[in-house]
């Protein structure tokens, strides 16, 4: 009786009893995981990036990332978060979501702010405001709080610029950025690149012409203004040198455009030269008081490298070209002047 008793329970306690089903489940479990953790997250062959901003959570952030991922790797990376206390803290920022990640790779990229960089453009702007509405487009920052910014006397002296030189401080090129960063670290980057800019050289050629860097680059936004002929610039910065010498006057057409804040003007009418503007070059001699627009790195150089000559005037050409006609005295040039007006009434522009 014994015997029998002893071997029922030896035949209860056979392994292969419990040890099959439990491998089985195990198996399971790790296809699961495998499924849901380490297959790849994205469903596109390039990379995609997501904008998080401010006002996201941890719902918006998946909203944001369902149209580039598996339902289930969503499922997975949302799990994540969310016993990360990730919703306590979303960082802002723009990530990339490259074809070949997994959930894990991008929980961490979410969850330590590992963001991706990107490339930012300063374009060539006429005014503050529209650069505001430029950057805006490409980062975090709304075009008010830049605007503001950049029109906030103390803040611009804090740079080292008044609210009408603080054009100046922007070389218009490409830069790596984050999309998150403030007003403040773009400010500061912005002058580093312009420190940058003005090597030793180009301030030891500012200082041989007479002028600042700050000088240099209201000079050169007129000259960009009067044409978008590169070869021409050194010219027309040789023009306007020769007059600031002669203290003549400068008359650039395209600062009474700013000081009327009317830049598709095609023709200056007379009654437009008595504009009361400290911008008015046509009013007051010598430089206005800062660029009329972000100068551009040729302008820049054309006036460091300005071309030598004895022009003093100026008129755009009647063959509508984009370059001028150049002279030395008053006559010749009101005769280069009568040919471009008539040029302009043939065509009828106003």
């Amino acid at each position: 009786m014994c015997e029998i008793i002893y071997k029922m329970k030896k035949k209860t306690l056979n392994p292969k009893t419990y040890l099959i089903p439990s491998v089985a489940c195990l198996l399971v479990v790790i296809v699961l995981v495998v499924y849901y953790f380490f297959t790849g997250f994205a469903i596109a062959d390039e990379t995609k990036y997501v904008y998080i901003d401010e006002d996201d959570n941890l719902d918006s952030v998946a909203s944001k990332l369902t149209p580039i991922c598996s339902q289930h790797s969503l499922v997975a990376l949302t799990t994540l978060l969310r016993h990360s206390d990730y919703d306590d803290k979303v960082h802002t920022g723009r990530y990339a979501i490259n074809p070949g990640d997994g959930v894990i790779r991008v929980f961490r990229r979410l969850k330590n702010c590992q963001q991706a960089p990107m490339m930012l453009t300063i374009p060539e702007s006429r005014t503050m405001r529209q650069l505001a509405g430029s950057l805006s487009r490409k980062l975090m920052l709304d075009s008010t709080t830049i605007a503001c910014t950049l029109i906030d006397s103390i803040y611009c002296a804090k740079l080292g610029y008044t609210i009408e030189t603080i054009p100046a401080l922007f070389v218009p090129n490409t830069y790596e950025v984050y999309w998150n960063t403030s007003i403040d670290n773009l400010l500061l980057r912005m002058k580093k690149e312009h420190d940058a800019f003005w090597t030793a050289e180009r301030q030891k050629l500012a200082q041989s012409i007479g002028l600042t860097p700050n000088e240099v680059c209201t000079l050169a936004s007129i000259i960009d203004e009067e044409t978008a002929n590169t070869s021409e610039k050194p010219m027309i910065a040789g023009m306007y040198m020769n007059r600031l010498k002669e203290g003549m006057p400068l008359q650039a057409d395209p600062t009474i455009k700013f000081a009327l804040g009317d830049f598709s003007i095609k023709r200056i009418r007379h009654g437009m030269l008595t504009t009361e503007s400290p911008y008015n070059t046509y009013k007051y001699e010598g430089l206005p008081p800062g660029p009329i627009k972000i100068a551009s790195i040729k302008g820049i150089d054309a006036v460091l490298n300005y071309t030598a000559h004895q022009y003093l005037y100026m008129c755009a050409k009647e063959d509508f070209s984009g370059t001028h006609n150049f002279a030395a005295t008053y006559q010749e040039h009101l005769q280069n002047a009568a040919r471009y007006a008539k040029a302009l009434n043939e065509r009828g522009i106003e």
